[in-house]
C-alpha cells in the first residue's frame, strides 16, 4: 500500500459486521450495521502546535479502535473499502 496519511489523519480498515443474525436469516449489505471498529494500517507523524512543533498521536498502525459511527471519508484502495479519519474522531483503542 502507498498512501501515508497526512497530520493527524489514519488510514483504517473497518471491521465487516455479522452477516448472520442469531436466528440464521443471512443479512444483505444494505442492512447491514455501520461499522465502528477497524484496524489502523498506517498513521500520519501528527499535528502542529501553534510554534509549529510536532504533537505526536496516541493513535499507532496496528491499533484497533473504536469510532464515531460516522467518522471519516470512505476510500476505495486495491479493491479494499477504507477509511480516512483524524485522530479525534477515534472514541478509544482496544488493547
Amino acid at each position: 500500500m502507498n498512501l501515508r496519511p497526512l497530520g493527524d489523519r489514519i488510514l483504517v480498515e473497518p471491521s465487516e459486521g455479522e452477516d448472520k443474525l442469531p436466528s440464521g436469516l443471512l443479512l444483505p449489505e444494505t442492512a447491514k450495521e455501520k461499522p465502528q471498529q477497524g484496524k489502523v494500517l498506517a498513521a500520519g507523524a501528527g499535528r502542529r502546535d501553534d510554534e509549529g512543533k510536532r504533537i505526536e498521536m496516541d493513535v499507532k498502525t496496528g491499533d484497533t479502535i473504536l469510532f464515531a459511527k460516522y467518522a471519516g471519508t470512505e476510500i476505495k484502495l486495491d479493491g479494499k473499502k477504507l477509511l480516512i479519519m483524524k485522530e479525534t474522531d477515534v472514541l478509544g483503542i482496544l488493547e
